[in-house]
């Protein structure tokens, strides 16, 4: 199944801690994936140059402003140490008052585009590498200088090797959030029509599909993306790349699948018609990765980094699932181990990871709302006993679930009597007495449901001791919950046991 590869691009420096070096990179860019879960980020990313020696491995350099000024000076002059020099300045630029003093200086912007322009392929590679130490500036008044090199770091998305194409792709992508003006530099050069040639040749460049995901998943993450961006990107060849990567291939890496599922989850969430995505596609091959994901972590085969790709795709089927139309649900989503998989998923993060857990009972509500055959599904696979078994369990996964569970009481009565021989009646006599408000409202739409389908059920209701936990709502609660209970006993129990209501009981 998925494995988590080593690619390339991932490199650290040369030494003997190179490894640890690779270790702590892979921790901070999982780091800034796994905030994505909860909250839209727009990250830097820094590629660590891989020749350089040993003992300037820290990313907290601080070689002072002066070396900076004089390596400067240098690079005015023609010769041989050129190359040198601005390899040298690249890591003085890792300082971020350094930063600040080179742009300070005149023409010096103008050097490094003149660089990047030149006819040594070395020099432009180094001069790029001092463009993308200032695009992970911290500053953002660095961002603005760098706009003289913007034209020429899009050119070069075509033709040039794949270490310079990812150097131009993920500066272009620091500098995307920084500045509106930069921004609407870049769209109106052409950046997302460069994207999308960059990905289509370079395909089966791994290294530089995850740099393009990258780069577009901080233009979609702008407030304006909606108005602005998305019907760009809508309209170009991008979103059926982006879909090409989606891909259960063992061989393919996880670190470009990630990267465009975030892509396609913040083109599903945006306010935007998704049935341009939906003819694309991308409901089918988002839920048959799913399915491939869960079918992996059912088996035990929990991938480092693999949760990191489910949330996005969750996200993005859960948003398709509610833009897709009804009839034509059954063609969208073909594989009716789908919700095999979000169960497995469900039980397998519920504990570790509650976000997803969460984020899968949402998708399995969604699919269920509007399909019989995906509730008869739960029923005829026996997924329902591990849905009621979690619902003794918060932070909104037990609700969800218990939506879900409506969803299919709603759809037949046949389907109520199924629940409440699977041993719903008994969980709904615990979650009744839960102090979460819209756990008991929910819990008493789901059982009225169940006493209306079936006499016998509503029996079996009473003989469970429900009475009880009917009249204290009366007692305790206001509102819906104390409207509900009263209609329940008042319309649909009171046959089936004697007892008096609580408003005519005084207290004692």
């Amino acid at each position: 199944m998925w494995r988590l590869n080593k690619v390339r691009h991932k490199v650290g420096r040369q030494g003997g801690s190179l490894e640890e070096i690779r270790l702590k990179r892979r921790e901070h860019e999982k780091a800034l994936r796994q905030a994505r879960r909860d909250r839209q980020l727009v990250s830097k990313r820094l590629l660590l140059n891989e020749d350089e020696e040993q003992q300037e491995v820290t990313m907290d350099t601080d070689p002072g402003e002066q070396d900076v000024v004089s390596l400067f000076h240098k690079l005015q002059h023609c010769g041989p140490e050129k190359e040198a020099h601005l390899k040298a300045l690249s890591k003085s630029l890792r300082d971020p008052s350094a930063q600040l003093t080179f742009i300070k200086q005149e023409n010096s912007m103008h050097l490094l585009v003149g660089l990047l322009t030149g006819t040594n392929a070395q020099c432009r590679l180094q001069a790029v590498r001092c463009l993308h130490e200032l695009s992970h500036s911290p500053h953002p008044n660095v961002t603005p200088a760098c706009l003289p090199a913007t034209p020429y770091l899009l050119t070069y998305l075509s033709g040039q090797s794949t270490k310079f194409t990812e150097l131009c792709l993920y500066t272009l992508g620091n500098l995307c959030p920084d500045s509106d003006v930069v921004k609407e530099k870049l769209l109106a050069q052409g950046i997302i029509p460069a994207l999308a040639t960059c990905i289509e040749n370079q395909r089966h460049n791994l290294a530089v599909v995850e740099a393009v995901g990258f780069t577009l998943s901080q233009l979609l993450q702008a407030k304006d993306a909606a108005e602005k961006i998305i019907p760009m990107v809508l309209a170009s060849s991008l979103p059926s790349h982006l879909l090409s990567v989606l891909t259960p291939d063992p061989k393919f890496s996880l670190g470009p699948a990630i990267e465009c599922a975030w892509c396609l989850h913040y083109l599903t969430c945006s306010n935007m018609d998704n049935r341009a995505l939906l003819a694309y596609g991308a409901l089918l091959q988002c839920s048959s990765l799913l399915v491939s994901l869960g079918g992996a972590v059912a088996k035990g085969d929990k991938e480092e980094g693999m949760e990191l790709l489910v949330c996005p795709l969750l996200r993005c089927v859960g948003n398709l699932l509610s833009s897709c139309p009804v009839e034509d649900l059954s063609a969208q989503v073909r594989d009716g181990r789908l919700v095999v998989a979000l169960c497995a998923l469900l039980q397998a993060y519920f504990k570790t990871r509650p976000a997803l857990a969460r984020e899968s009972a949402w998708v399995l509500n969604n699919l269920t709302a509007h399909s019989v055959a995906f509730c008869s599904a739960l029923l005829i696979l026996n997924l329902v006993p591990g849905l009621i078994q979690l619902l003794p369990f918060s932070q909104g996964i037990n609700t969800m679930i218990l939506r879900v569970l409506a969803n299919i009481a709603y759809k037949k009565k046949e389907f109520c009597v199924q629940l409440a021989q699977l041993g719903l009646l008994s969980a709904l006599c615990a979650t009744l007495k839960m102090a979460d408000q819209e756990m008991v409202t929910l819990s008493l739409d789901v059982l009225f449901m169940l006493v209306v389908s079936s006499t016998q059920v509503a029996e079996e209701f009473v003989r469970q001791g429900g009475l009880s936990l009917l009249e204290a709502i009366q007692y305790n609660s206001e509102g819906e919950m104390r409207r509900r209970a009263t209609y329940l006993l008042e319309h649909h129990l009171q046959s089936h046991s004697s007892y008096c209501s609580v408003e005519n009981i005084p207290c004692s």
